[in-house]
């Protein structure tokens, strides 16, 4: 049961990407949510694409009209001016400025690169002291970048003016994929794939700004246009269990539920038989509490066989997925010794560190570990060994 398919190698990659149109869209969170999480429905009939549970859509945004617009304006160039750009075998080609701007490179934020360009054309005075002092502190020049995208950056120094488009475009870095994790299964969803994006939006410098790939799905990719390149970034090591006899526990705070709703509609359609457990959080339940109908129909179904949630601010002390854990250790004990595999999608930084601690705990209280042999057990038994313990995290 769920075996990968030896499906021939796809034509499309970085270099080659399908052009793929959006055919749904739905909010995911409700009214009162501080948060913007929503649904895309990608159509993929016709493309000869296709994934397993596990893999990741990989999506190569476009920047918004708007943003290309004030960087024109800014560097005073004309919008149809020809600049030479890279093809997808590598060879130069010929485009207007504004198309290079809106399809190869990154706007959304500064970089070092941009800054040492200004640098060296602000003449002598106010702005060059000023710009000398950023970039000669690697410190000073990370933080600068870090909250300002090229429009910032043109504005403050606005005194340098480079030569032309192309030597501007120089100064530009590529626009790299972004890879969101498959929130469907093909057996569930033929000829669709499904994301789940948090759209990132914020406010720095007295402007209002988007992430680029979340803000390019959110305000500008039109419903059944195909203009969104993508290609399909396959798991190596991400993958269910070929024995569908197998248990497995699921840990996925906010989008990082995506892979395990498709996880659980494989199984479903596969007719597994083993069990099935997930921990998922959020904010607050009445406003991100993310599929809950269909994990309804799918605990009814006998499909989900445990539902653990924890919603963070709905009292007043916080909760996550890892005390949810600690409370049911016992019970999830036993499932890692009955053979249980061990899933957890999401935040890197802090939940999955927090995950692991929790595993390594649950080892030591209820398995009767020391310390040493609870951490051996979670980091080698059962990462490396058995294989059983499998992340997706960024």
């Amino acid at each position: 049961m769920s075996e990968v398919s030896s499906a021939p190698p796809s034509p499309y990659n970085r270099k080659n990407p399908y052009l793929a149109e959006l055919i749904r869209h739905e909010h995911l969170t409700k009214a009162g949510s501080g948060k913007d999480t929503r649904h895309f429905v990608v159509n993929l009939a016709g493309s000869g694409l296709s994934y397993n549970p596990g893999d990741s859509l990989a999506v190569i945004a476009r920047n918004s009209p708007q943003l290309v617009e004030q960087v024109i304006a800014l560097t005073g160039f004309d919008p149809l001016a020809p600049v030479t750009v890279k093809d997808s075998l590598g060879q130069p080609k010929s485009v207007p400025f504004r198309q290079a701007l809106s399809e190869n490179f990154i706007l959304n934020r500064a970089t070092k690169k941009i800054m040492s360009g200004l640098a060296e054309r602000v003449p002598q005075g106010e702005q060059r002291n000023k710009i000398m002092e950023i970039v000669d502190n690697d410190e000073v020049l990370a933080d600068y970048v870090y909250s300002r995208d090229y429009v910032d950056a043109l504005t403050e120094f606005d005194e340098a003016k480079f030569e032309s488009p192309d030597v501007f475009i120089s100064q530009l870095s590529p626009i790299p994929p972004r890879l969101y994790s498959i929130a469907s299964s093909l057996a569930a969803h033929p000829d669709e794939v499904h994301l789940c994006i948090a759209i990132v939006r914020y406010e720095t410098h007295g402007r209002k700004k988007t992430g680029l790939c979340s803000g390019f799905f959110a305000d500008h990719a039109e419903l059944n246009q195909r203009n969104i390149p993508i290609y399909v970034q396959e798991s190596r090591h991400f993958r269910l269990p070929k024995d569908g006899a197998r248990d497995i526990i699921m840990v996925g705070p906010g989008t990082g539920i995506a892979p395990f709703r498709a996880f659980l509609e494989q199984r479903s359609a596969d007719g597994a038989t083993g069990r099935n457990w997930l921990f998922f959080g959020e904010q607050h339940r009445a406003s991100e509490f993310f599929y809950e109908d269909e994990f309804a129909a799918m605990q009814k179904k006998g499909v989900l066989t445990r539902l653990d949630t924890a919603f963070s601010r709905d009292q007043a002390e916080k909760i996550y997925v890892q005390h949810r854990m600690k409370e049911n250790g016992k019970e999830l004990w036993a499932w890692l010794q009955g053979g249980a595999y061990f899933y957890v999608c999401g935040d890197a930084h802090r939940m999955a560190k927090d995950v692991h601690q929790a595993l390594i705990d649950i080892a030591r209280e209820h398995g009767g570990l020391s310390p040493e042999a609870a951490a051996e057990y979670v980091n080698v038994t059962l990462m490396k060994t058995d294989k059983r313990y499998l992340r997706d995290v960024y």
